[in-house]
């Protein structure tokens, strides 16, 4: 029988191995002047308007503030009950895309336990996704989501771990409707993860990133794709943000906000750099 606990890949890479330490790192993340400048306070009768999220997934020493911008605006809107992390294949276990349906996730904060009835209405609309968790070996995109995730909630959150390998409009398209259809009528979150320009100078990551976040602000998955592929930004996470970006408009999203854009060289300069964006999309 496979192993239903997806044991962590990058602590001690991404983010600190011990649970203080990750603790410390994520609240120097919050406190950064990178970040929103306070620690997060999570509202349990907050408005409950975000439906999705956008947020980097780089080790935190370079993109956690610009994520912590991302968690502070959903501690602020209040508690949701299940959160549907999106996230993409870097290729360390092939190509494929997977969901996986039953157990939990582990980090150095404890585990996040899988909400397994969302997890399977999704994997039946979707069968060639595979469904174990060793189907996100070595996989990061998700992972370093999930200690902010525990910061705010602690164990009273469930989670769906989804990675795409295809990044087309297509494949967007028939995951964005899946995850809307298994979401439909719960109080929910879809998170997606992504880093946006590649190893350009910042300048340039600035103003090609600039072009993308124009079509994710517009709620534009299509254009996003477009402009990525025509212009060949190396956005790594464009899949997951366009299945965001239609689940969310499925689910009564209608407005994104932009939270907070950086890049690597804004921790350490140097002549090319890696580009992080925060958004949240609200119904």
């Amino acid at each position: 029988m496979p192993d239903t606990i997806r044991k962590p890949a990058v602590a001690g890479q991404f983010y600190p191995a011990s649970g203080m330490g990750l603790v410390r790192q994520i609240e120097a993340s919050f406190m950064s002047e990178l970040g929103p400048g306070d620690l997060p306070e999570v509202h349990e009768h907050g408005s409950r308007r975000i439906v999705g999220v956008v947020s980097p997934h780089a080790g935190y020493v370079f993109s956690g503030a610009t994520a912590a911008h991302a968690y502070d605006a959903l501690a602020s809107d209040g508690h949701p009950d299940v959160v549907v992390v999106i996230g993409v294949n870097h290729g360390h276990a092939g190509t494929h895309s997977a969901v996986q349906t039953s157990g939990a996730w582990r980090t150095p904060l404890g585990d996040l336990k899988i909400a397994d009835d969302v997890a399977e209405a999704i994997s039946a609309q979707l069968p060639q996704f595979q469904t174990s968790a060793d189907a996100f070996f070595g996989e990061h995109s998700l992972e370093v989501q999930l200690p902010f995730l525990q910061y705010l909630y602690e164990e009273a959150l469930l989670f769906v771990p989804v990675m795409m390998g295809a990044q087309d409009i297509g494949a967007a398209r028939e995951l964005g409707h899946a995850v809307a259809q298994a979401l439909e009528g719960r109080d929910a979150v879809v998170v997606a993860s992504t880093d946006m320009t590649h190893y350009q100078p910042a300048a340039t990551a600035r103003r090609q990133d600039q072009v993308l976040i124009d079509r994710i602000e517009a709620l534009d998955a299509e254009g996003l794709l477009a402009e990525r592929d025509s212009r060949r930004i190396s956005m790594c996470g464009a899949g997951p943000v366009a299945a965001m970006l239609l689940a969310a408009g499925e689910l009564g999203g209608t407005t994104v906000r932009s939270l907070a854009y950086s890049t690597s060289g804004d921790v350490v300069p140097g002549p090319e750099v890696v580009g992080y964006y925060a958004a949240v999309v609200l119904r």
